[in-house]
């Protein structure tokens, strides 16, 4: 847990505490603690200043040096009268002592026209206002940024290392705030310099830093409104969980925000980790979000003037699952109607969010095809722990050592979201494989360079790595499950 003192000014940093630490002493310490030796020094020229001013005469060559010692009197109570002001406002922005060193400092003049010089105080006060009136005239621009920034000193609303979009279309990262102007460094490194006045007259929008910079962000997709938005939900909260999966806290989900002219517009919603970082999430879930588009078949909603150049119809689910299996490495050996045939033998399943859709340990003589939605693979240890392995998206394919040779299925497979699933079973596969012995082959190579690419994938430190098994093996295991000699 950070803990952040209030808006630093002029430079300084933020500081990060632990858990725990008390940022503000005890009211009975607060004296003890405050470093009353930077006292010492105007205390000192005070005192001698005062005491030369008392000695010396009012007549004579000693006379200007006692006005100079008068005035030295005053400027060095206000020097000490600052620093005192300084520790005692320690904890709060620097702006604010500086205000009052400057009050104190411009006190000290007037009480050096008075009382030292003896000037009269009706003439002082009337040029003192003509001079006030005319250079608040020259500068007002100036004074405005100046008590703009001290309303923001106060307020504290930002700090230095936050992201603030200060006026629209103006976001950057603080990196230094002054009596008159806010200095931003915008994501693509360009350097603002915002007037604290137009940064206080406007809406400001603070993204934080670090731990306290986390924020959702979202991108809008627009299908057409005949999907049914469970379906699209279920494609695009799968794709989302794909593009975060190494990302903790990304926490994405899907609403439907808009019906209008025939079309359905839905929001990917995600957590960014940090706002420099959003466009490069938002890359990645756009991106995912077109892959699984593409894997299922849909396409994004085209304006309403295209409608009428849509050719009619739409592609069967026969023909969706053949383009499935096309772009699958281990139906690569098989002819074009063979993966026909082999489409129209599978069958489509549906498990909810937190099935499980295979056990490890379960025996099992099917492959499983992920259509829409998204899967956890999770290994048991021998010691009944369980580790997460891998997320899986639509395209995958899964169960293909059960399919191919019998054995137990190697990990517990669990939906991630609501998922549709297509099983081939082995007695789809065995009247093709009979009938062509030759395909054992390429099907051999395929696993051994699938199993070698699930081997070197990165697992958890503490998860079991299963030995590889040879070429040689998985082939006789082939031979054997499917009784070909």
């Amino acid at each position: 847990m950070r803990t952040r003192l209030p808006l630093p000014w002029r430079g300084a940093l933020p500081v990060a505490w632990p858990a725990g630490t008390r940022l503000a002493p005890p009211r009975g310490d607060t004296l003890r603690r405050i470093p009353f030796r930077r006292l010492i020094l105007p205390g000192i020229f005070a005192v001698l200043a005062l005491a030369l001013h008392l000695a010396l005469p009012a007549e004579g060559r000693g006379g200007m040096l006692r006005l100079a010692a008068g005035t030295a009197f005053w400027f060095c109570a206000a020097w000490l009268a600052a620093r005192l002001a300084a520790l005692l406002l320690a904890q709060h922005p620097k702006l604010l002592s500086d205000l009052v060193a400057t009050a104190l400092f411009v006190t000290a003049g007037v009480l050096v026209a008075q009382l030292v010089f003896e000037l009269p105080a009706t003439g002082l006060i009337a040029t003192s206002s003509v001079l006030i009136a005319v250079l608040g005239f020259a500068l007002r621009n100036t004074l405005g940024d100046i008590f703009s920034g001290i309303a923001l000193g106060m307020e504290s609303p930002y700090a230095i290392g936050d992201w603030i979009e200060a006026t629209e279309g103006c976001a950057g990262r603080v990196t230094g705030i002054a009596w008159r102007a806010t200095k931003l460094v915008t994501r693509d490194g360009v350097t603002l310099v915002v007037p604290n006045s137009l940064i206080a007259g406007h809406r400001i929008a603070v993204y934080g830093s670090g731990d306290h910079g986390r924020f959702r962000s979202a991108i809008q997709v627009p299908l057409d409104a005949a999907v049914p938005a469970e379906r699209a939900r279920r494609i695009l909260l799968a794709a989302a969980l794909e593009a975060g999966q190494d990302v903790p806290g990304f926490a994405p989900d899907v609403i439907l925000v808009d019906l209008s002219q025939g079309n359905a517009v839905y929001a990917v919603r995600f957590h960014v980790p940090d706002y420099g970082q959003e466009m490069r999430w938002r890359d990645a879930v756009a991106g995912a979000v077109q892959r699984a588009l593409r894997h299922t078949g849909l396409e994004t909603a085209r304006p309403v003037r295209d409608l009428r150049l849509r050719r009619p119809g739409a592609p069967s689910p026969e023909a969706g699952r053949k383009a499935l299996l096309d772009a699958l490495e281990i139906f690569r050996p098989f002819s074009a109607e063979e993966r026909a045939s082999l489409a129209a033998a599978l069958q489509e399943r549906t498990w909810p969010a937190g099935s499980a859709v295979v056990r490890q340990g379960e025996a099992g003589d099917s492959l499983f095809l992920l259509a829409e939605g998204a899967l956890d693979v999770r290994i048991s240890a021998p010691g009944g722990a369980e580790f997460f392995a891998d997320r899986l998206t639509q395209g995958a394919v899964f169960g293909e050592m059960s399919l191919l040779t019998g054995q137990p299925r190697s990990a517990t497979v669990l939906a991630a979201t609501e998922a549709v699933v297509l099983e081939l079973r082995k007695e789809d596969l065995d009247p093709v494989l009979r009938a062509r012995p030759a395909l054992l082959d390429g099907l051999t190579a395929i696993m051994v360079e699938r199993q070698a690419r699930n081997l070197a994938r990165p697992a958890a430190a503490d998860a079991p790595t299963p030995a590889a098994p040879t070429r040689e093996d998985i082939l006789v295991r082939l031979k054997f499950f499917f009784g070909i000699r």
